[in-house]
């Protein structure tokens, strides 16, 4: 294997402790960074990890050219407090942002406050500039991301516009760029076309020096809606249809609920699979990118979904087997809500074709990128490292248990303890009882063996107490 041409610090340990894997070279040329986040797409709609119906050939390859996790986890079970811990490296009993808040009369979400520490600001200290292209959903004001740490923003601020793919505007830095011709029917400007043109131009100017490129795209969140191209035509016609009618869908935004209104679509199962494919041509755009530059073998790429299958718009997690048989989807807190592919390739660095069943999260970004670039994680983190899975070597620490809470229908916790999996939903009820899963043997959660092994319930309840803290815009 190649040597890694940087510095490795110490990687960080189950309770803080050193191990002997550090490696140390004589190159310190800092690897280039990107970071792709898919919007409610499910683990199985991805070839590489079992889909039959849509394709994927970009994504495929990067993972037979790198490696692919396959107990890796989102860090919530819907957008907003996804990407907050992704950012702070926090779960969702420490992060800022544990829901999706929307600001009534203002716009926007919860901002994620100025204290925060995220993954753009560590890496700016270490040097590297910073840009972040999509959807972003951490509110305005003190958390837009120029006060995040990012240099460039380009994209959706609101999370609530980025229901739209065609929508009147979008975000850059903090300036409004107009789409002309779009407004709420028309259909001119596809807003993840020009998202992706800002994304290519950052990674040329920049592709002297190191650079941190967030690439959180829209697809293929609902509505359903693509361009009337090759990538849409290829499925036309190849699926048993269900048209969706133009019904009212209410959003979860805490205690602000809002209702939209997605476009009819008259096959949603054609579009559904085209935005997929779209997302993984624009990731083969990037790939190729980097080879034509030169800097493909100095850059990581790492891509995942922010939580579990929609159903919404037409879309049907079913039909295309969007959860790998895992149970629930978006806002659940079973496997199928929030356990995500995880894609990383490093070429040269990270062996090809490697398959890990390390259990990983979010949370776990910001140790893992900090070991890289050679700097220390933030205090603040509950990640571990997983650079030693990335290289192929034996001293990986684990997790002692994996914690999530989400704040809706009465609360819904749910904590990873080795193969026991706890879910608690109406956890405000004193009379909901805690669900216990052994995931080596039921991965799809069918048999609830609480009554089985009361000790290991026991133990899930003192985590699901203790391993939160409370928050005063996100009450449980």
């Amino acid at each position: 294997m190649k040597k890694i041409n940087l510095i490795v610090v110490a990687f960080v340990g189950l309770v803080a402790c050193k191990t002997s894997t550090s490696k140390q070279v004589s190159e310190t040329k800092q690897p280039n960074i990107i970071y792709i986040l898919a919007d409610d797409m499910g683990i199985g709609d991805l070839g590489t990890y079992g889909q039959k119906k849509i394709k994927t050939p970009n994504l495929d390859a990067l993972a037979a050219g790198g490696i692919k996790f396959t107990q890796h986890y989102s860090g919530s079970a819907v957008c907003a407090p996804s990407r907050s811990s992704l950012m702070t490296g926090q779960h969702t009993g420490h992060t800022p942002i544990r829901g999706n808040m929307e600001l009534k009369g203002i716009g926007g979400q919860q901002p994620l406050p100025e204290s925060s520490i995220t993954l753009a600001e560590m890496l700016k200290k270490a040097g590297y500039t910073t840009g972040m292209f999509g959807k972003w959903g951490l509110g305005f004001g003190e958390g837009d991301p120029n006060k995040q740490g990012f240099d460039e923003f380009y994209g959706y601020n609101d999370q609530k516009l980025a229901h739209r793919y065609y929508p009147t505007h979008l975000n850059h830095n903090q300036e409004i760029d107009s789409l002309e011709g779009n407004d709420w029917t028309s259909t001119e400007v596809y807003a993840q076309d020009k998202i992706q043109q800002k994304t290519l131009e950052f990674i040329q100017t920049n592709k002297d020096k190191p650079f941190f490129a967030y690439v959180p795209m829209v697809l293929p969140h609902a509505e359903l809606i693509s361009p009337q191209d090759s990538i849409l035509q290829q499925y036309v016609g190849k699926f048993d249809e269900v048209p969706y009618k133009n019904h009212p869908y209410l959003s979860d935004y805490g205690p602000n609920m809002v209702y939209y209104k997605y476009c009819s679509q008259e096959t949603p199962y054609a579009v559904y699979a085209s935005m997929v494919t779209r997302m993984d041509a624009y990731i083969g755009q990037i790939v190729s990118k980097l080879k034509k530059l030169g800097i493909d073998n100095n850059t990581i790429i790492m891509f995942s979904s922010d939580n579990g299958a929609h159903a919404a718009g037409g879309a049907n997690p079913e039909f295309f087997d969007s959860t790998d048989g895992l149970r629930g989807i978006k806002r659940d807190l079973y496997e199928g809500g929030i356990r995500a592919p995880f894609i990383v390739a490093w070429p040269g660095t990270i062996p090809s074709g490697v398959v890990t069943d390390h259990i990983s999260a979010f949370w776990d970004v910001m140790p893992t990128l900090a070991d890289i670039v050679g700097i220390k994680a933030p205090k603040q983190s509950d990640g571990i490292s997983f650079l030693p899975t990335l290289l192929n070597q034996k001293q990986q620490n684990i997790h002692e248990y994996m914690y999530w809470e989400y704040n809706i229908k009465g609360g819904r916790k749910a904590v990873r303890l080795g193969k026991w999996k706890g879910v608690i939903y109406k956890a405000n009820n004193k009379k909901s009882k805690i669900e216990l899963y052994n995931l080596e043997a039921d991965r799809g959660e069918t048999m609830d063996v609480a009554d089985e092994h009361p000790e290991v319930v026991a133990k899930m309840a003192e985590i699901m107490k203790t391993a939160r803290t409370e928050s005063e815009f996100f009450e449980f």
